[in-house]
């Protein structure tokens, strides 16, 4: 998505580590979607595997039904809201930067400009159903491979300055840590597997799937985070487009807008589908309220522009979603989970494995929350 545009960023801070962290993010995002996805299954009387649950929430409700029937779920939902919320935020923030540094001439702040490209999406009230978001997500997919395939045009033109010195050797950790939180992030998908595995025609194929995707997701992220960063080095900024020529600038950070508008709507319309299904449980009669309706999805519009406008800074911001709600959703939960569900029928290496993850996360995060809010604070003084 847009967010591979902080990499080149998070290269500059990480040097060389961070070659091999884009690398390893690939590897255990693919690997604990997998496992999620096994958590879906149980085995059957005749030893057949069942899938006996749909959802991220099931596998949660699973775990946890002996300390609490729905505690397990409501984590969950609360760490899947606040994700999708801090990616509608960042789309915001970048609409806010783009339009700002394409049309310099013009005397208005960063949050001026996202109030302008709020207005844009007040329309996603109105939408109530996935056949639309579907859509606006195909055309957000052609404008991205034209902006990625623009950029790395030009990156290409420009080899003949790249050169490996720019690299850094020594790195500062708290940089680092920023870093691996907009890594992770760029590739958080977890919450979306169990839905896009049950839908498939023949989910059998849903691991080879997976190994591709994340192959081709890393070779791509992998190269256009290479030439990027060697083609400006140290003045690479946090969103890459800002480093292009002015000729090219205006055109790429306008489809880069219009990728962003196109992009809000998902998250949006997934946050709001999770809060109506929690409404729903409760109260049937309210869940198709117009006026309830409304009023949930004006709150998350007003709420994602008032934290755009307070934290207008793509890199930091991205740096701790992913440090928070990325790393928990795509390597604490799925490792402790399939921890809990399979730990009887799981070889001493696997347990290794799922036990290591997990460590890892939950360190990552841990030390990427607090250099994340360090950086915020300092940048507010």
């Amino acid at each position: 998505g847009i967010f591979v545009l902080g990499l080149p960023y998070a290269l500059l801070h990480s040097g060389y580590s961070g070659l091999l962290l884009i690398v390893l993010a690939a590897a255990l995002c693919c690997y604990t979607g997998k496992i999620l996805i096994v958590c879906l299954y149980e085995e059957n009387e005749d030893g057949q595997l069942v899938r006996v649950r749909d959802t991220y929430e099931d596998i949660a409700n699973a775990c946890c039904k002996k300390l609490s029937p729905k505690l397990g779920g409501i984590v969950v939902n609360v760490t899947q809201v606040v994700e999708l919320i801090m990616t509608c935020i960042l789309y915001l923030v970048v609409s806010g930067n783009l339009l700002s540094h394409s049309f310099p001439y013009v005397a208005l702040t960063e949050k001026t400009w996202s109030v302008i490209a709020f207005v844009a999406l007040l329309p996603c009230v109105f939408i109530r159903t996935l056949k639309i978001v579907s859509k606006l997500s195909q055309l957000c997919s052609l404008v991205h491979f034209f902006i990625i395939l623009v950029v790395m045009t030009y990156c290409i033109t420009q080899i003949h300055q790249w050169s490996w010195a720019k690299f850094r050797l020594s790195i500062e950790f708290e940089d680092f840590l920023v870093s691996v939180g907009v890594i992770i992030f760029s590739y958080t998908s977890q919450i979306f597997l169990p839905t896009l595995e049950g839908n498939m025609k023949n989910p059998g194929e849903f691991r080879c799937m997976l190994n591709w995707t994340h192959f081709f997701a890393c070779v791509l992220k992998t190269t256009f985070a290479l030439t990027a960063f060697l083609t400006w080095g140290e003045e690479t900024k946090e969103v890459i487009t800002d480093n292009l020529p002015s000729f090219l600038k205006t055109l790429v950070n306008l489809c880069l807008l219009a990728k962003a508008l196109l992009s809000y709507p998902l998250p949006f319309f997934a946050a709001t589908e999770i809060v109506y299904s929690c409404i729903s449980k409760g109260n049937h009669s309210n869940y198709r309220s117009p006026l309830l309706s409304l009023s949930v999805r004006g709150s998350f519009l007003l709420l994602t522009l008032l934290m755009a406008m307070f934290t207008p800074h793509f890199a930091l911001l991205m740096g701790l979603s992913g440090s928070v709600t990325g790393a928990a959703m795509t390597f604490l939960l799925p490792s402790l989970f399939h921890l809990k569900l399979k730990w009887k029928k799981m070889s001493f290496l696997e347990k290794c494995a799922d036990i290591s993850v997990f460590i890892l996360g939950f360190l990552c995060s841990l030390a990427g929350i607090v250099c994340s809010i360090t950086g915020l604070l300092e940048v507010f003084g």
